[in-house]
Order: C-alpha cells, then sequence, then structure tokens
C-alpha cells in the first residue's frame, strides 16, 4: 500500500497546453510589442511559432510589384508564423502588432518536440489549423462571391470577435479605413461610404473607436435595408 501511494504521490499532472504556453522556458520567451512593431517580416528566417497572449496583430503580404494586401488579423489565444513547421525557410508574410500585444516565441525545435510528446497540445494546435484553414476557405468565398458592402460587414464582425466562444467586444484596435479596404480587396472611399451607411442604420458605432452591433449580421445574412432619405 504505501508503495501505490508514493507512486500517486510521484505521479505528474496532466499536461495544460494553456499553462505551458503562459510559462516562459529557454526555447519560450514572452515578449510585449508596442503598437505597429514588427514581430516577424516577409522574408526573414521562419524559424519559431508565435503564440498571441493579449492583443491583435495584423498579417500582410507585399508582392514583387510592392503592392500590400491584408491576408489576417489575429486575436488573442491564436498562432501565427506556424508555416515555419512544414520546411517553410523564409517567412511569406509580415506580423505587426495591431495594439499593444504580448506574444510568446516557441523555437520551431521546441514547437516540434511539444507536438510530438503531448497529445493534448497536438490536439489544441490540429483544431486551431483546421479553423484556420476554415476561414481562410470562408475568406476565399467571400472575395469571389459577396458584394464589397458585405465583404466589409462580415471582417468587421469577424474583428469584433461574432462566431467565436464568448461575448462580442469593442474593437480596440484602431483599424484605419485604408486596412479594412485592403481587408477586403475595394477603395478607402468604398469603406468611408459603407462605413456611414452602417452607421446611420445602427450597425455600428464609429465615434473616436469602433463597436460592432449584432444587427450588422443583417448585411450578411439578408439584404440590407435601405435609409430613408
Amino acid at each position: 500500500m504505501k508503495r501505490i501511494d508514493a507512486r500517486k504521490r510521484e505521479r505528474k499532472p496532466p499536461f495544460d497546453p494553456k499553462v505551458f504556453l503562459d510559462t516562459e522556458n529557454g526555447d519560450r520567451i514572452i515578449s510585449k510589442y508596442p503598437k505597429d512593431q514588427t514581430v516577424f517580416s516577409q522574408g526573414g528566417p521562419a524559424d519559431a511559432v508565435f503564440y498571441i497572449q493579449k492583443g491583435k496583430v495584423k498579417i500582410t503580404v507585399v508582392s514583387e510589384q510592392g503592392k500590400e494586401a491584408v491576408v489576417a488579423i489575429l486575436g488573442p489565444d491564436e498562432f501565427c508564423g506556424e508555416g515555419c513547421l512544414t520546411g517553410q525557410p523564409l517567412r511569406i508574410a509580415t506580423a505587426t502588432a495591431m495594439t499593444e500585444a504580448e506574444i510568446m516565441r516557441v523555437e520551431k525545435a521546441a514547437m516540434i518536440r511539444i507536438i510530438h510528446k503531448e497529445p493534448a497540445f497536438s490536439e489544441m494546435f490540429i483544431a486551431h489549423l483546421l479553423a484556420r484553414t476554415m476561414r481562410v476557405e470562408a475568406d476565399l468565398v467571400d472575395q469571389l462571391f459577396n458584394s464589397s458592402e458585405k465583404r466589409l460587414a462580415r471582417a468587421l464582425l469577424l474583428l469584433a470577435n461574432f462566431g467565436k466562444d464568448g461575448a462580442p467586444e469593442r474593437i480596440i484596435a484602431k483599424v484605419s479605413q485604408e486596412t479594412l479596404a485592403d481587408m477586403i480587396g475595394t477603395t478607402r472611399s468604398r469603406v468611408s461610404h459603407f462605413m456611414n451607411k452602417f452607421r446611420q442604420l445602427g450597425f455600428i458605432e464609429y465615434n473616436g473607436h469602433l463597436e460592432v452591433h449584432s444587427s450588422l449580421l443583417n448585411v450578411v445574412l439578408h439584404e440590407t435595408p435601405q435609409i430613408k432619405s
């Protein structure tokens, strides 16, 4: 009986991915990024995965002709830079802090090791990858088939975390109209027109900060009612 009790005491607690991603170690470092600071750059070495603890991060790509596109805006509990795990030697995108952010850098070797060693972490990471794939597919469908008005409405809803666990939040990151235009593939003037329309309809508040109401879903799911003159 004493041996059994000793074995019970020696058992390690179950692996918790959240604790792993919140705890610094030699190959895991948490850094604070001020707004507009680069997390990693397109063309730089792809040698680590980044886990966002706080704040928002913008992922952008620049073409050979110098045209920039916003391909994703990520928030807490999301990864970026995971392309290094596929053997990608250089970054194909740039990650920039949109707000003050706290981000953990996990070295590539450590990330591969924990994926192989801990099923709980593998399950969480695979769920992240599947969610990201579904988002990319939805973005492609949105870009191909929806009007710029609906694309903007969907982008605002995603920024406010509609469709994720938890209550929708005020968009505290100051997202410029230029950034929104880059996200949905249209001009700044079109974004300005639709933002004013959404505000008049009561779908958003847009005075110094941006707050999205659930009624904006009407634009995505149905035709937007016309403003009476």
